[in-house]
């Protein structure tokens, strides 16, 4: 079977990442038909668009995409497309696994849990406004219908994996409305999956555990912005945003991005790890009923980290992103032992 998966190289080191993920992706041998559009800062100067129509009708066509990094302005210029993706297609749910993976080092080992982060609304809705000069006003949006499905999301992840515990995170003592009512949907929610402990965590109190004893967390469920902190603070635990992976998931769609940045003080110098989106393809592959490839490439990627003899810089290697890609690429080709993850 050929799947046909829209591609969004990105800007920065994007194309090069997307290069790599690519190479691996052909030696698994799954049969995919490319359907690359441009997004970022390359789409806004080539049409003045960093979101272009075409690309969203790509992306409801075919239902999946991969995604590499786009750059997003910081104070200025564009909008965030990876927030303009998530309302366009109504991707609601942002799953981020954070794991060690072999071979890499981190300030904790034996961390296995999973951000599952609400993408629609609360501050990332951009609702903001000047009130007078030098007072500016942004309005935080939760709502019953989105806390509700993010949080049966959270469940049925956690049922399906078979994971122990799912944890709420919020700020209820001081935004008793807003992200009172955010806790008050997942405790209805709770009750609807009893073979799953169910606790709470201020957010606050919740970082300050992750980064001490990371080990008593299993799945978090989070509204937006926190899941933004909260996710990039997780990545940190082991190794950084160069070694996770995520999806943005809805009922219809999926979008599979690297969540770090587009780094243009590296582009075009073949120094990325391809690690991130890597992992994020082999969430895309799952999410197309393709696990045992899933399988396959994390084997392989797992024997490439751990031999310790090809690896880019951030790493501490010397090998450029295609020398990485190509290596995981021949341990695909030379049948490592397919192992689930």
């Amino acid at each position: 079977m050929t799947h046909t998966i829209t591609l969004i190289p990105g800007d920065g080191i994007g194309p090069e990442v997307t290069e790599a993920v690519v190479r691996i992706l052909k030696a698994s041998g799954v049969s995919i038909d490319w359907d690359t559009h441009v997004a970022g800062v390359r789409a806004f100067e080539r049409s003045g668009d960093a979101l272009p129509v075409e690309l969203v009708d790509s992306i409801r066509r075919n239902k999946v995409a991969l995604k590499g990094p786009v750059t997003t302005p910081i104070g200025h210029g564009f909008t965030s497309v990876n927030v303009g993706l998530r309302k366009a297609l109504d991707l609601y749910a942002n799953l981020r696994p954070v794991w060690n993976l072999p071979g890499v080092e981190a300030r904790f080992q034996n961390v296995d849990l999973v951000i599952v982060r609400e993408n629609t609304e609360d501050l990332y809705a951009g609702l903001e406004h000047e009130v007078v000069p030098g007072v500016v006003e942004s309005l935080k949006i939760i709502t019953e219908r989105a806390s509700t499905r993010i949080a049966h999301f959270a469940f049925k992840h956690a049922v399906r994996h078979k994971r122990r515990k799912v944890t709420s995170i919020h700020k209820a003592n001081i935004m008793k409305l807003s992200d009172g009512l955010f806790i008050d949907c997942v405790r209805r929610a709770a009750r609807d999956y009893i073979d799953v402990q169910y606790e709470e965590r201020i957010v606050d109190a919740a970082c300050m555990q992750l980064v001490m004893h990371p080990e008593q967390f299993d799945v978090l469920v989070l509204p937006n912005l926190y899941g933004d902190i909260v996710s990039d603070l997780c990545a940190g635990l082991v190794g950084g945003l160069g070694v996770v992976g995520a999806a943005n998931l809805g009922s219809e769609m999926a979008v599979f991005e690297a969540v770090h940045g587009s780094a243009p003080d590296i582009a075009g110098k073949n120094l990325a790890n391809p690690t991130a989106l890597l992992l994020s393809a082999v969430l895309m592959l799952r999410h197309i009923d393709e696990g045992l490839a899933a399988d396959r490439v994390m084997a392989a990627l797992g024997s490439v980290l751990t031999e310790k003899k090809v690896r880019t810089r951030d790493l501490g290697g010397t090998a450029s992103t295609l020398e990485f890609a190509d290596a995981v690429a021949r341990a695909l080709q030379a049948g490592v032992p397919a192992t689930a993850i």
